[in-house]
């Protein structure tokens, strides 16, 4: 790789991790923020916040990743355009393919990282997911714990604490068992805490009162008590079996699917959408160069308006953005639709390659051009006016 081709790798790539993790950053923010009650209710620290919900990183990325190239490939190609080293490289008789097999590189070094978050990454992130909202939906104490509110454990129980301090002692506990069909017991405590021990999970009361209430006697039997200690194990939903969506599958899962496997007996369709889903993939960041450089690649003076040309390379990337996603979705009922995403990606892949050999400059006709600066001029005049 010379020079030149190394200084496009480098500033192409460095964009790309630049919009990349900016992008994702955000995202994964406003998808952490539903998940706030881990810390709140739930009294866990921030590294086990920022552990739970970072598991779902690994699809943001997948997701992103083609559109942050586009993006970084632009900005690159524009600000060659713009500082007159592209056609100073063309005037020097550098062939555009040379120009363009740096962007390519960049392109698969991206594939391969898509490649292996689709068929590894991804899957394990969101099993790891599942698998720990399974143990906190099987874990009785992070369903109590859950301060101002009235939380039925079980038919005929019903728990209310009031405040949970930041050491995990409860405060203002109310406990109100009506299983047993002759007899009402409600609990009133002070303060209390959660005992989990190889015995089990206990809910241990301090300085509070049991009231009995018997059928068909009018006054209850209260009892005041210094500690008490009450089951909660009884309540726990125990060991789970975690069901992986097929979200959730590896790539050789989708390749060699098991025919005993209840999901894939029931919606063979799904799997086949979202193998070819995850095989098209990588293919999206390749995809997405090609149709930017064909627009964007080509030389031009400054005098030349490279904003139609940024419009019809977000328009192309769009459009096949677009048909990967109808050909998912009704791919999984019309197996023959799965083929319009692998169509979409070599036309655009066969189209950009022809372009850029023979040098073409993409743009829309002049009559479109003129009518549109016209339109552009008399808008700027009308909110110029006073």
């Amino acid at each position: 790789m010379g020079s030149i081709s190394h200084y496009i790798f480098r500033s192409t790539f460095g964009a790309f991790l630049l919009v990349l993790i900016s992008l994702t950053a955000v995202i994964w923010i406003t998808q952490a923020l539903r998940d706030i009650d881990l810390m709140t209710s739930q009294g866990q620290n921030v590294l086990v916040f920022v552990g739970i919900t970072g598991l779902i990183v690994p699809l943001l990325v997948l997701v992103i990743a083609p559109i942050a190239l586009l993006i970084a490939a632009a900005h690159t190609l524009n600000k060659l355009s713009t500082d007159s080293e592209i056609i100073v490289m063309n005037a020097a008789g550098m062939s555009p393919w040379k120009l363009f097999r740096a962007f390519m590189s960049v392109a698969i070094v991206v594939s391969i990282i898509v490649m292996a978050i689709s068929a590894y990454f991804a899957p394990k992130g969101l099993r790891m997911l599942r698998d720990r909202l399974t143990e906190v939906r099987a874990n009785v104490v992070s369903t109590i714990v859950q301060p101002g509110r009235f939380t039925a454990i079980d038919a005929g129980v019903t728990i209310h604490i009031r405040e949970r301090l930041r050491n995990g002692q409860l405060v203002g506990i109310l406990l109100d068992d009506r299983r047993n069909p002759n007899e009402r017991m409600t609990i009133l405590s002070d303060t209390g805490e959660l005992l989990d021990n190889d015995n089990g999970t206990f809910l241990v009361l301090q300085k509070g009162v049991v009231q009995r209430q018997e059928v068909g006697k009018s006054e209850p039997a209260m009892v005041e008590f210094d500690r008490y200690g009450f089951d909660l194990s009884q309540f726990s939903g125990g060991t789970q079996a975690v069901k992986y969506s097929i979200r959730e599958r590896y790539l050789w899962q989708l390749l060699v699917p098991d025919p005993k496997d209840p999901h894939y007996i029931e919606q063979p369709g799904q799997f086949r959408a979202e193998l070819h889903d995850r095989l098209v993939a990588p293919l999206y960041p390749i995809a997405f160069v090609v149709i930017a450089f064909a627009y964007l690649g080509a030389p031009r003076t400054n005098r030349q308006s490279r904003a139609l040309s940024m419009v019809g390379a977000i328009s192309g990337v769009a459009l096949l953005r677009l048909i990967g996603f109808a050909s998912t979705v009704f791919g999984a009922t019309t197996p023959w639709m799965l083929s319009l995403q692998y169509v979409g990606f070599a036309i655009a892949f066969g189209g950009g390659l022809f372009v850029i050999h023979r040098g073409l400059i993409l743009e829309p006709p002049a009559f479109l051009t003129n009518w549109l600066t016209a339109l552009g001029a008399r808008l700027t005049q009308r909110l110029a006016a006073p």
